[in-house]
């Protein structure tokens, strides 16, 4: 019997993994092009990896956006967040300087 005041340890959520598209200068959202769990998830972040695209890891997000139909829009409530992650990737791809500014001309 396992004694009710020992603290347990929290469910660990099964990996996860969403991978968007937004074309730089596209006035649409960016959209949702592939979504995984466990042994998929640990797929699309290879392919990630060996690919040198960015990833960063957001839990939370991730869950609303695996929720999300693969070729469709983020939904609004996404968009502070994908927009702080699109603002990060680009700057460590070197395309936004850190006040926002373009260092190199975009496509």
């Amino acid at each position: 019997m396992t004694d009710p005041s020992t603290p347990q340890p929290a469910p660990q959520r099964r990996q996860v993994a969403v991978a968007l598209r937004h074309d730089r200068g596209d006035a649409k959202l960016p959209r949702v092009v592939a979504t995984g769990h466990g042994a998929v998830a640990e797929q699309i972040l290879e392919l990630a990896f060996a690919t040198g695209v960015k990833v960063r890891t957001d839990a939370d997000l991730a869950e609303i956006l695996a929720a999300v139909d693969v070729e469709s829009e983020i939904p609004i409530e996404a968009i502070a967040a994908v927009a702080e992650i699109l603002a990060y990737v680009y700057r460590a791809n070197g395309t936004i300087g850190d006040a926002g500014e373009t260092t190199r001309p975009l496509p």
